[in-house]
């Protein structure tokens, strides 16, 4: 019997205690991945650092989460949980949200984010953070608490987009990123040139500060390409 079976830390099957120790030569240590502008040979959880989005889709693929998450020596610091697609999905972002912040990343890998396009999320963006694949790799010293927030629109509303369209009737825009459409321009040939929107954040914000909603509306209409030379214009949720 090899004089170095009694090394073994963990149970050894009878063939491996029968053999010899081959020592190793060089210590082989992690690549090095990038990190807010660093190098960093990760070997534990607080060597880990970065901020980054991911998205995440359930079984049905009826809804999808966007996450960001940014972590700093290991724990997550901010997180933005935005859903779309179904309504159960927000309310599992209310707890995600809760249950995220000041987690480490492996915790929050190993926790049930109670919807599985979150927990997806959260898998896909623990691939990139511990491969170094996070937005801010090479930005130096990464990016404050509170980066995330700039994800969103005015009034911090999500980026969205719903479009619908048959072929029957053609297109409707539904909301931009500017706003909920109240109205499609259409040019002679019945194709779109422009669109009349409000937008939601700030109209929102001006009623909470006392201004009269009417008012509030009113003062947050725009529009947006050539919809003042369209010469027919129809509400898309009704027409």
């Amino acid at each position: 019997m090899s004089n170095c079976a009694n090394k073994c830390e963990y149970e050894c099957s009878h063939e491996v205690q029968q053999m010899c120790c081959v020592a190793k030569g060089p210590k082989h240590g992690p690549a090095p991945i990038p990190e807010e502008g660093k190098w960093v040979k990760a070997t534990q959880i607080p060597d880990i650092s970065g901020l980054t989005h991911g998205i995440g889709w359930c079984a049905p693929q009826q809804g999808a989460c966007k996450l960001t998450l940014n972590v700093k020596k290991g724990v997550i610091e901010e997180a933005l949980v935005e859903t779309i697609g179904c309504s159960g999905m927000t309310h599992s972002a209310a707890m995600a949200a809760e249950v995220l912040s000041g987690k480490t990343i492996l915790e929050a890998l190993n926790t049930d984010l109670v919807c599985d396009a979150i927990n997806v999320a959260m898998r896909e963006l623990f691939l990139q953070i511990a491969y170094g694949r996070t937005q801010t790799a090479f930005s130096d010293g990464g990016l404050p608490i509170g980066a995330g927030l700039e994800d969103l629109g005015k009034g911090l509303r999500s980026q969205i987009g719903t479009m619908y369209g048959t072929k029957a009737k053609g297109v409707r825009y539904l909301e931009m990123a500017e706003g909920y459409i109240l109205e499609i321009g259409l040019d002679k040939n019945d194709e779109v040139i422009g669109y009349k929107f409000v937008n939601l954040g700030k109209m929102l914000d001006a009623i909470k500060k006392g201004e009269d909603a009417k008012t509030a509306f009113e003062k947050n209409v725009s529009k947006y390409g050539r919809y003042d030379e369209a010469v027919k214009k129809i509400d898309p949720r009704k027409e």
